[in-house]
């Protein structure tokens, strides 16, 4: 099989400046997905929410959380464990947060240890079938991938509209996404991919 990994490190560069450039455009994307998230996914795939901290362009979701948090929702981050997994922590605002290494912010390691069904993460683009870029290591399709072994996990992309690309190179480890949430409005992933698979079929 060829690797899809040359073309995935020049799609990441690309999208990077595209991300960027989205986010010098659109300085009220965090509060303009936190009005347009349809309060049914939380309903049916909460109660437990994890988000994260923003570095870098990443689309702020800390409105939305806040959102959510009001309608009821229990709230975690992600907090990386030294051999490169993800371990979800519950977290409220106004509670500390620790620095870590590549610039992430993240609970402390006392924080309790819970289990996410709604996870919005961060990213670099994704296509119409929920295939996501991001950034190389594979801890968030690791972490998915445990989550939906042990039952429903329902995973949020949070971007902006630009990142959506024609195809991402998808690889057998990946973890589809089911919706993302934009700036323009949701885009419903798992149902596009639905749609796809009966075509082919």
């Amino acid at each position: 099989m060829t690797s899809t990994a040359p073309d995935k490190i020049q799609l990441r560069h690309r999208m990077r400046t595209i991300r960027a450039e989205a986010a010098a455009r659109d300085p009220d994307a965090a509060e303009k997905i936190a009005a347009l998230f349809p309060m049914k996914l939380l309903e049916r795939y909460g109660p437990v929410v994890s988000g994260y901290v923003p570095i870098n362009e990443e689309l702020d979701p800390m409105p939305l959380m806040k959102r959510l948090a009001a309608a009821g929702a229990e709230l975690c981050l992600p907090r990386m464990l030294p051999d490169g997994g993800i371990s979800w922590r519950l977290w409220s605002f106004g509670e500390p947060l620790e620095r870590r290494p590549f610039g992430l912010s993240e609970p402390g390691e006392d924080a309790p240890v819970t289990t996410p069904t709604l996870i919005l993460t961060p990213l670099l683009a994704y296509d119409g079938q929920g295939n996501r870029l991001g950034y190389g290591k594979g801890h968030y399709d690791a972490a998915l991938a445990a989550l939906r072994s042990e039952g429903r996990a329902f995973a949020c992309a949070v971007a902006y509209a630009a990142q959506q690309i024609d195809a991402v190179p998808a690889e057998p480890h990946d973890q589809p996404l089911d919706w993302a949430i934009t700036p323009d409005g949701s885009v419903p992933l798992f149902m596009m991919r639905n749609m796809a698979a009966l075509k082919q079929g």
